[in-house]
């Protein structure tokens, strides 16, 4: 087995999930059954791109159900470097607290895209705007949950899945049965790599309840962000049960090479980067986004 840790399905965190429908994004709130203490998972700050205006009120909804319930955030996860939505992590831990956790590959992201964004050596590429970089096989504690972080990349080499109980929230690294695997052609993204990862996945219990990150229903089918690794196994367009790892690529990079990039790549990747933090603010105290041309 490549599970760096021992998984426990016995053990059920409650699972509140907010579909954002502005960028098909799911983010969750993972609860502790046995105390107030709670995370959150791929947080939305949402964005009119063509006017230029930041608002909250995706983040608010989260916030508003944790407040309500009078649960203590302890951790704000992100499970990758999105980039097609602008992460409110930030913002959330400004008014809930909770430490801002990301794989720790983080690294290679922001130096890969502070030299497309054209970042002067004020930008760390060290991960230090996140308060915990996870490598592979690390644990950290939800109230009395133990959670488990467990590198697959190959949609970005900082992806994550996080474990918790009979709980993996998998990101980008797989979508819905119908909806196959997420593309692996941004820069630092690998076809080969993500079936390595994916098969990783599905090395957990049948049970496993998998939270996805995305779903776009297909076919025109209702909004769903919840499976299983058997359902995965059985039933993936991808990644099923029998198909080798060369089908998989030549499958993947085919579906790659016809997509045109997320809308809302250009301002994610800046933000995400940053821990959700916008660029530093010029000496009039305005706030800019770049936009690369011909380099992404």
């Amino acid at each position: 087995m490549t599970i760096p840790f021992e998984p426990d399905t016995s053990v059920k965190p409650g699972v509140i999930a907010f579909f954002d429908a502005a960028t098909n994004t799911v983010s969750y709130i993972v609860k502790d059954p046995a105390s107030d203490a709670c995370a959150v998972i791929d947080s939305v700050m949402d964005i009119d791109y063509a006017a230029g205006r930041i608002t909250y009120d995706g983040a608010d909804r989260i916030i508003e159900h944790i407040r309500s319930n009078g649960w203590k955030a302890e951790w704000i996860i992100e499970t990758h470097v999105h980039a097609d939505h602008l992460s409110a992590a930030p913002y959330i831990q400004q008014m809930i607290g909770g430490k801002l956790g990301i794989g720790e590959n983080i690294t290679i992201v922001q130096d890969t895209f502070g030299k497309i964004f054209n970042e002067g050596t004020e930008f760390q590429r060290d991960g230090s705007q996140f308060d915990r970089l996870f490598k592979d096989g690390d644990s950290y504690q939800i109230g009395s949950l133990t959670a488990y972080a467990m590198h697959t990349p190959g949609h970005t080499p900082a992806c994550m899945t996080h474990v918790i109980g009979d709980a993996a929230f998998v990101g980008d690294t797989l979508f819905m049965p119908d909806g196959g695997s997420a593309r692996a052609d941004f820069p630092g993204g690998d076809a080969r790599e993500l079936y390595r990862s994916i098969m990783r996945v599905l090395e957990l219990p049948d049970e496993m309840r998998l939270f996805i990150c995305h779903d776009y229903g297909p076919n025109g089918r209702d909004i769903k962000w919840e499976t299983t690794v058997a359902e995965e196994r059985e039933h993936n367009i991808h990644v099923h049960s029998g198909v080798s790892e060369d089908e998989f690529v030549a499958v993947r990079e085919a579906r790659d090479a016809t997509l045109a990039m997320p809308k809302l790549i250009i301002p994610s990747l800046q933000v995400n980067m940053r821990a959700g933090q916008l660029p530093p603010k010029d000496r009039d105290g305005r706030t800019f986004l770049k936009v690369p041309v011909n380099q992404l």
